[in-house]
């Protein structure tokens, strides 16, 4: 079945949107047992390269961005985005992560807005838009729905990112998730701002149902028509919450050539993230 869908889609694959953080089937297994698990799932799914993304906390089951680089070390097809929060994070991690990337360890950093209550322009977050515009590294940005109940989503909405595009206009910008479930604001912030881009991760807990994934090709069919090309598009999964061989098969179902599909099973991400 993989082999099948496989065929359908360009040979080289990069995921640029994965966790290890202990939820899902990552439940009580040590970081070093996550990192096999994450490298496996790739493996069997074919697929070449993928980021890791540390979380906006750290606890036992969220691992620090340092304690990721060292579990990653030896593994050249694991990349890493370091996450930050206001709340969670003080000066002295601006500094880490600005180490990190000096000398390439970090591909890019990431805010939580909606799981931390700001607003992706709140100037809490101005020291870590200035890093990753200073080293040519893409800002990361949740938005849309939260895996916690806690999460607030006004908060989250794509809609905020436009502030943050026009404020700061040579930062490359990543919304996570297309907006879901806000796609066609999404569009727009896309479509106007060429500094911005998405990822197509964590639109299904788990598997694609049949109807679900019809909606979903629905919908990024409407953005490729509405933004025009699929150069703004990243393939991502948010595994492990939701399954990489289900995306693979959701992916394959969109009417795409093979340029466009290099554009978003690779060429993107290569591109953004200077892998």
């Amino acid at each position: 079945m993989v082999e099948s869908i496989l065929s359908k889609l360009t040979q080289t694959i990069i995921d640029c949107h994965v966790h290890i953080n202990a939820y899902e089937s990552l439940t009580n297994l040590s970081l070093k047992e996550r990192i096999e698990s994450l490298n496996n799932a790739m493996q069997v799914n074919n697929v070449d390269q993928a980021i890791i993304i540390s979380s906006y906390k750290i606890n036992e089951e969220r691992p620090s961005t340092k304690h990721i680089l060292e579990a990653v070390e030896k593994y050249e097809n694991i990349k890493v985005v370091a996450g930050y929060s206001i709340t969670n994070h003080n000066e002295a991690f601006i500094k880490e992560y600005k180490e990190y990337l000096k000398i390439g360890k970090l591909k890019g950093l990431k805010i939580y807005p909606g799981y931390e209550h700001y607003y992706p322009y709140d100037p809490g977050y101005k020291k870590i838009i200035d890093l990753c515009t200073e080293f040519d590294v893409p800002l990361m940005i949740h938005t849309g729905d939260t895996y916690t109940p806690t999460g607030k989503i006004r908060f989250a909405h794509p809609m905020n990112v436009d502030d943050v595009a026009v404020d700061n206009p040579d930062l490359k910008i990543i919304i996570c998730h297309l907006g879901n479930p806000w796609f066609l604001d999404c569009q727009e912030v896309i479509y106007k701002n060429k500094n911005v881009y998405a990822d197509i991760s964590g639109l299904v807990l788990g598997d694609f149902t049949e109807f679900y994934e019809k909606y979903l090709v629905g919908k990024i069919t409407d953005f490729l028509n509405y933004a025009g090309e699929p150069k703004y598009l990243l393939y991502g999964t948010d595994w492990p919450i939701s399954s990489m061989k289900s995306y693979l098969n959701f992916v394959s179902k969109l009417d795409l050539n093979d340029q466009e599909r290099n554009l978003l099973m690779y060429e993107n991400s290569k591109r953004l993230f200077r892998l």
